[in-house]
């Protein structure tokens, strides 16, 4: 299956500004006004470091359903909050009332927490030498906000769900389309010396028609398709994101129950992210000092087969997961996480990075643009070249539930997807489970292929694993 790469209509051009006119209630000067009053309140008070963070989110989310307008929605939003410490000792409190009174409220919440709070040996502030200087602040081109009206919206919508309707006489109905459009901006500041702050956007389009089979006793078989980028000039058009839903729907028509088995598995590329998204958390800070994941002390070992590389860029510009510091204001860095299969680095904010007796690795707040490649992998390797890697066995497009124990690794997922016999889908199949152990998956992935998606934050194309338990009638 091939994603849209068509262009959206009617999307604004670029925009980097985070002033008023663009769509914000407050300045970026008025945030840091506000942080530096909630500081220096802190500081009259006692405490020994303090943090702040002033934030404003707005946006505008359209949905329609069968040709009619069903829901407008405009959503704004504001915060600050604070974190006081007093020694080793933590007290946080937020508001989203910006009044002088209000604030200094705040912070004597936060600080009367922190007083009652037991001491903890490695809570604190980052160190002074892992701050990312005023002057490394690059400018990645995350801010693109979309003019769009609501009736514009609703049009864009209107046009995704009719493409998708008329795609064949068997797309009978719909869940509905919706369209996007969302921004914020932020400006946090604390006593190591950290300043900082931008605007981003995040928008989308996105549909879910109902293909029927009637001589099937009814049979209904659901699908969906979204685009979401930081600029709406880089959205699929409405019209590709709408036919593609639908081919996705209809292909699944027809679909029966497999006899229970053990055989490759090919993840589609959407939900390979997700794989490597079960290696994040399962190499993240807060796993790993808590001993609740499977790759405690992984560190330098083999954990994904020998042709597996896992890198990090926080820098690429207009990326969904690219920051110039983390959530602490730690400098970040491009990295290898995963280098022929070995763990080379883990997660870690500041606070699990001392409780692991280890150096912050700037992933306060989550991973920053995660790549997995294999050095296997050829320019050919298509969906079309993976399914004949694939050879006989199961085609997986959708996962239900959260059966992944983290602690022993044990994976167990609902499915649905297609039955590949010598390379060729031969039919959908549904009402399955497949079963593995996330160690073993990792080191048992054959290929990756070229059909990189980008869920997220991370990038990989669809992953073929050597052999699991599928569970059928």
């Amino acid at each position: 299956m091939n994603t849209p790469s068509s262009r959206a209509q009617s999307a604004a051009p670029a925009q980097t500004t985070n002033q008023p006119e663009s769509g914000f209630s407050y300045t970026r000067e008025f945030f840091a006004g506000l942080v530096d009053h909630a500081l220096a309140h802190a500081k009259k008070l006692g405490a020994s470091d303090a943090g702040a963070d002033a934030s404003e989110g707005c946006g505008l989310s359209v949905n329609v359903r069968k040709g009619e307008l069903e829901t407008v929605e405009r959503n704004r939003d504001k915060s600050l909050g604070v974190t006081v410490y007093l020694g080793h000792r933590r007290g946080n409190a937020s508001t989203s009332d910006f009044s002088p009174a209000a604030v200094e409220r705040t912070v004597q919440a936060a600080y009367d927490i922190a007083r009652f709070t037991a001491e903890d040996p490695v809570a604190g502030l980052p160190d002074e030498a892992d701050i990312a200087p005023a002057d490394t602040h690059r400018d990645l081109q995350l801010f693109h906000p979309w003019a769009i009206t609501s009736e514009e919206a609703a049009q864009l919508a209107l046009q995704c769900e009719a493409a998708a309707l008329k795609t064949h006489r068997r797309i009978t109905n719909s869940e509905g389309a919706g369209v996007s459009a969302q921004q914020s901006h932020f400006f946090s500041a604390h006593t190591r010396g950290f300043r900082g702050g931008y605007a981003s956007s995040r928008h989308s389009i996105s549909v879910a028609p109902i293909a029927s089979l009637p001589g099937r006793n009814g049979e209904m078989q659901r699908d969906a398709w979204y685009s979401s980028e930081r600029n709406a000039t880089d959205l699929a058009a409405p019209e590709a994101v709408g036919r593609y839903a639908a081919q996705r729907a209809l292909a699944r028509l027809g679909s029966r129950k497999i006899p229970t088995t053990e055989c490759p598995v090919l993840f589609e590329s959407p939900l390979a992210a997700g794989l490597l998204g079960s290696f994040v958390q399962a190499v993240s800070g807060g796993a790993l000092y808590r001993k609740t994941s499977f790759l405690v002390d992984s560190l330098g070992k083999p954990v994904f087969a020998k042709h597996i590389d896992v890198s990090e860029d926080p820098f690429i510009l207009g990326g969904k997961g690219s920051s110039p510091y983390d959530e602490e204001g730690v400098r970040v860095a491009p990295r290898q996480v995963v280098q022929r299969g070995r763990v080379q680095g883990y997660f870690l904010s500041t606070y699990s990075a001392r409780k692991l007796g280890m150096k912050t690795t700037g992933n306060a707040g989550g991973s920053h643009n995660l790549v997995l490649s294999s050095r296997l992998t050829q320019a050919g390797d298509d969906l079309d070249a993976m399914l004949q890697k694939l050879g006989t066995g199961l085609f997986v497009i959708e996962l239900m539930g959260q059966g992944v124990n983290y602690v022993t690794g044990d994976y167990s997922r609902g499915a649905s997807g297609f039955w590949v016999e010598n390379g060729r889908i031969a039919y959908p199949v549904h009402e399955i489970t497949i079963a593995g152990n996330l160690k073993d998956m990792l080191r048992g992935i054959e290929a990756v292929g070229a059909d990189s998606y980008t869920y997220g934050a991370k990038t990989v194309g669809s992953i073929l694993i050597n052999r699991m338990k599928v569970a059928g009638s």
